[in-house]
């Protein structure tokens, strides 16, 4: 075997290994079955404190067998990692009580599944919050909310795909939904979200420290420097450093007089981070604004002076980091005053600690939230709902897999293979950046293989043509993946611009859509080129003679560019009556994802909570014309009796509409309301200007990668056709489902998602037929531009059609057996796939047809010359244009 396919086989075997590593285990195990099993030593031993925690719990002196095995340890100062985990390495941590933490923490984790399921399949937690300062007027309240709401959002899921809810409650509540999380077990994790955050930098007393009547919290008025009878004076608290021993690990208490006003506050912080500190521990650190920079170098030259000053007493001048009043460190200059704009927070952090600190720092609240409630929330999807739409993908992948199989035969197993091994990468890259995986992420991901095999399909059509040139299979092979390879970087390249402009500008969801497509581009394009390859070549190697044994496709010679016009037209009227019925419709096509909605929560009897299933009371809404409604069952923390919370829409008198009705349809449940309430939008006005930013933003971008790539006017093609695309995609969603009653014909906070894939679907299948233009303009020198366009998207057609086929095939499944929202966001897909290979056609061609006015010497003259790769055949570089 060739040493090419050998080390693509290492490299593939190795990633592959890693993802499916970073998956495992895929389930939850409950972490009392997980624990009974865990233990490497001293078993018999661990089992009867295993028993004692039980007890524990069963008396209910703690709320679940985690905590009562942490407190045990705790109160008898028991090393669990030294006696019964030896296998964890936590060796350096040397204080006891941290190192208990966070082996408790490493084994919780260890009892989880790598991917976490959404709060649609699995359910999970849900907290209230309230802002503990009532503001002087409705105006300052609605702006102290909505700030809170996206601070949050950034402390919770700082990447985009922890897929929270996190929505306000009008006027001054907070709601935040969490997938997957056990309370009991993480009662730290509500910590995180209520403190302020506020860090100050203070000086601290540089000879007096609290004497022994001295408590922490004391005001004391003291002379700056006693020193000198002309100090003046101020005002200093008394606060309480904790400091670990590096041998023992004891905890050691000093006690200072930390000044009360500040000299700097966290204002001067443009960002923090975990590091790991000169001593080998876990630290912040932090970079400074501009301006903060300036701040804190004066400051600390203000201490490099005093430090010269204070030599003759032996001291020296401490500055203070202090956050949400505890002091966690007091230190002096190393050497000479700090002008980078940089410093170090150090204390006795844990890596977890250090984590969710510069988190919170990063995240800062102007007022501390109090905890109002906290309850279990089941899955929001019915389970026969969820069933059918999971099912649906099943059939929508298996649809694709036997579509390939039977149209390419041993290129088509390379593929699906191929496919298979990219799905595998993504999950364990998502699952490497604790993604939570929700139904319209199983529809995606679905719909991502169909895309998927785009790359496969592009190389199998130009080796079909090098075939038809009388080529062996393996030169066929090695010059169809040279002609492929530039347009494969050229479409996934401006696919990935989208893509990191989402990251960069993008926030939420927005931000999430930008990490999954950028992991699903890198995955993509690596088994393409790698995998695909590979697999090929062991093929080929071993002896195969048709590679590619049939198609349904011969070449075709029409006429594209003849119906242009007819084509152009047309189509902008459907965009334009679109358009007109989404502003028809403006108000009834926002779900309560954007305009939010009203909430209404009701006690049951629990002896007939079988009767009111999530299915049941969704058919009661539908046959009553309830509008959209989302019944999920909760449980306050600590009380084992359900409630049911209905959401609905803020049409007038909703509420009292919904619970009239399903008290007559469910009579032995005995409903009765507990609270009604105004709930506000869970995708906020900011993160939808912030979305639309996004996408401009990404189509400058685009135009910019393919006017320097290729020439302007293929750019403006481009932005014309994936502005076509969306406008087109939209507007027809909201004709069928607003005035033909296909589809819901709302938008969601998923659709959004699935209108940002529209837009990547697009441009991808723009840029292949505009760099086959480009090539059959290098190849054609005395060819007119209306025939190398029309030759172009001719020789480009049968991977145009076939990816369309294959990505509908999947969708098509989603729509025709999924539920909810799979449904919708399956339609909208099917609309896009069928805008988007239109407009490659007789849009985005047309326009870079009649911006140069069909002369193909305004295209020569713009035209960036393509470069030439080193991995390019030496007769390719040296290949001559071939006249038609």
């Amino acid at each position: 075997m060739k040493g090419s396919i050998i080390w693509k086989l290492v490299i593939t075997a190795c990633i592959v290994a890693w993802a499916v590593l970073n998956l495992v285990p895929v389930q939850d195990t409950p972490f009392e079955e997980f624990i009974e099993t865990r233990p490497t030593a001293n078993v018999s031993e661990f089992n009867a404190l295993l028993e004692r925690a039980r007890e524990r719990v069963a008396d209910k002196k703690a709320p679940s067998l985690f905590i009562a095995i942490r407190d045990i340890a705790q109160e008898e100062q028991i090393d669990l990692y030294g006696t019964y985990f030896q296998d964890i390495n936590l060796i350096d941590v040397k204080n006891l009580q941290k190192r208990n933490n966070i082996l408790m923490d490493v084994l919780l984790q260890e009892s989880q599944g790598k991917l976490k399921k959404g709060l649609d399949l699995q359910g999970g937690v849900a907290v209230t919050f309230r802002i503990n300062e009532d503001a002087t007027n409705p105006g300052e309240a609605e702006s102290r909310l909505e700030d809170a709401v996206d601070i949050m959002s950034e402390r919770v899921n700082g990447l985009g795909v922890a897929e929270p809810i996190i929505r306000p409650v009008p006027p001054n509540g907070i709601e935040i939904q969490l997938p997957g999380i056990n309370l009991e077990d993480n009662p730290d994790i509500i910590k995180n979200f209520q403190r302020p955050a506020r860090l100050e930098f203070r000086k601290v007393h540089t000879f007096q420290r609290p004497g022994p009547t001295d408590r922490p919290g004391d005001i004391k008025s003291l002379s700056v420097n006693p020193m000198d009878p002309n100090s003046p004076v101020a005002a200093y608290e008394v606060m309480i450093l904790e400091e670990e021993d590096r041998d023992t690990g004891e905890i050691e208490e000093t006690r200072y007089f930390v000044k009360k006003i500040p000299e700097a506050t966290g204002s001067i912080i443009d960002s923090s981070f975990p590091t790991l500190g000169p001593t080998g521990q876990w630290a912040i650190s932090v970079d400074m604004t501009s301006d903060g920079g300036d701040v804190f170098a004066d400051i600390t030259r203000e201490m490099h002076a005093s430090d010269q000053q204070l030599q003759q007493y032996g001291v020296r001048a401490l500055l203070a980091s202090v956050l949400d009043g505890k002091l966690y460190s007091a230190v002096g200059l190393s050497e000479g005053p700090i002008l980078n704009g940089s410093a170090q927070i150090t204390g006795n952090f844990s890596q977890r600690e250090a984590v969710e600190l510069s988190n919170v720092l990063n995240n800062p609240l102007e007022y501390e939230l109090v905890l109002d409630e906290m309850y279990e929330v089941g899955p929001s999807l019915a389970e026969d709902a969820r069933d059918a739409s999971i099912n649906a993908a099943i059939w929508g992948s298996s649809a694709v897999i036997v579509f390939m199989l039977i149209y390419y035969v041993f290129a088509g197993l390379v593929a699906v293979l191929s496919v298979i091994l990219n799905l595998l990468i993504v999950l364990g890259i998502l699952a490497s950046v604790g993604a939570t995986l929700t139904l319209p992420g199983v529809a995606a991901l679905v719909l991502t293989i169909g895309m998927a095999v785009d790359a496969n399909i592009l190389i199998f059509e130009r080796i079909r043509e090098e075939l038809r040139t009388g080529k062996s299979a393996r030169n066929a092979l090695q010059s169809g993946y040279e002609k492929a390879l530039s347009t494969i970087v050229d479409a996934n390249v401006t696919t990935m611009i989208t893509a990191l402009i989402l990251i960069i500008f993008g926030r939420e969801a927005v931000k999430g859509f930008g990490v999954t497509l950028a992991i699903g581009i890198g995955s993509s394009v690596f088994a393409a080129l790698i995998i695909s390859r590979c697999l090929l070549e062991i093929i080929v190697s071993i002896g195969a003679k048709k590679l590619l044994p049939f198609t349904l496709f011969k070449p075709t010679k029409i006429q594209f560019l003849k119906f242009r016009v007819p084509a152009f037209v047309t189509s902008w009227i459907i965009v334009l009556i679109g358009i007109g019925a989404i502003v028809t419709h403006s108000g009834s096509i926002l779900g309560k994802d954007f305009k939010g909605g009203a909430e209404v929560k009701l006690e049951f009897n629990q002896d007939a909570k079988d009767q009111l299933s999530i299915s049941r009371i969704l058919e009661v809404a539908d046959e009553n014309d309830l509008g959209e409604v989302q019944p999920v069952f909760q449980k306050l923390i600590g009380d084992n009796k359900e409630r049911l919370s209905i959401q609905m829409d803020l049409e007038k008198d909703r509420s009292d509409q919904v619970v009239e009705v399903m008290k007559a349809a469910f009579p032995d449940a005995e409903l009765k309301v507990v609270e009604t309430s105004i709930i506000g939008a869970s995708v906020s006005k900011a993160v939808q200007l912030n979305a639309l930013k996004s996408v401009v933003i990404a189509l400058i971008a685009i135009l910019l990668y393919v006017a320097i790539r290729f020439e302007v006017g293929y750019g403006v093609g481009a932005v014309v056709a994936t502005v076509h695309d969306v406008l087109m995609s939209i507007g027809i969603y909201v004709i069928l489902g607003q005035v033909l009653g296909i589809g819901a014909g709302q938008f969601s906070a998923p659709m959004v998602a699935a209108i940002l894939m529209i837009l990547g679907y697009s441009i991808n299948d723009t840029i292949v037929v505009f760099d086959r233009i480009r090539e059959e303009l290098e190849l054609n020198p005395e060819m007119k531009l209306f025939d190398v366009v029309n030759l172009a998207i001719n020789r480009t057609l049968s991977r145009t059609l076939l990816t369309s086929v294959t990505t509908l095939v999947a969708a098509t499944s989603l729509w025709v057996f999924g539920e909810g929202i799979v449904t919708d966001f399956a339609l909208i897909f099917i609309i896009g796939i069928l805008t988007g290979t239109f407009s490659s056609i007789f849009i985005a061609s047309p326009v870079f047809y009649a911006w140069h006015k069909g002369n193909r010497k305004s295209v020569t003259e713009g035209e960036t010359k393509r470069p030439t790769y080193e991995w390019e055949s030496t007769s390719q570089k040296a290949r001559k244009p071939v006249k038609s």
